[in-house]
Order: structure tokens, then sequence, then C-alpha cells
């Protein structure tokens, strides 16, 4: 075998090896689409509800520039794992008097999606 023949197979062999690329990490599973009727993965994009950039780990209430119920200024949550599993599936349960008005994500398996992606942006 020449060098240009055992080149080609070498960068063939290579190429073959190389996996697709796999979807972004980052990237919102579609559950996600219900909450950015309201709210917004970029930090300091306010909208109807807060922007969720960051927002894991923090406590309720304290995404700049947002107006938050008295309710959930008073609720002393800090969105962890748990508090937001809670509170994404039955949000006037967890805080009763939140501005937030969607009834809230049943699906298990969509909650820990979406909470994982929440963890990603933040």
């Amino acid at each position: 075998m020449n060098d240009t023949a055992a080149a080609t197979t070498v960068a063939a062999n290579d190429t073959a090896l190389v996996p697709a690329a796999a979807p972004a990490a980052d990237a919102p599973p579609p559950a996600f689409a219900q909450c950015q009727s309201c709210h917004s993965p970029e930090a300091g994009k306010n909208g109807i509800g807060p922007s969720l950039a960051g927002v894991f780990g923090t406590k309720a209430a304290e995404v700049a520039g947002y107006d938050f119920s008295p309710a959930m200024t008073k609720s002393g949550l800090t969105w962890d794992e748990a508090t937001l599993d809670r509170y994404l599936k039955a949000p006037q349960q967890v805080v009763p008097g939140t501005k937030m008005t969607f009834a809230g994500l049943s699906d298990d398996a969509k909650r820990a999606a979406v909470i994982a992606y929440l963890k990603s942006i933040g």
C-alpha cells in the first residue's frame, strides 16, 4: 500500500469513528414549550412570568425586575429539585395566591426534564 492509500484508509476509518452529534444538553425539552408561553430562558428577559435563567438554587421571588405576588415573596421557597417538582406539579397548592395560573405538569418524566433543563440554564 502506498502512502496516499494508507492516509485515505486512516482518514476513512477516523471519519467512521466520529459519533453523530448529540442534541445540545441545554436544549429545552418539549414540555418547556408550555413554560415559554410566559417565561424566558434568557437572563433579564421577563415576560408575563419572570425569566427562568439562573433560577435553580435561588430563593423564590428574587429575579430582578419582576413584580412577584405577595404570596410568592413571602413563600420562603428555594428552587431546588424537590421544591420545583412539587411546585410544577401544583403551583397554586404549593403557593396559594401565586400569579402563576398554570394548572401544573402532572407527568413525572416531563417535570423531571423541565427541572433538568432549568438546572442547565442556571
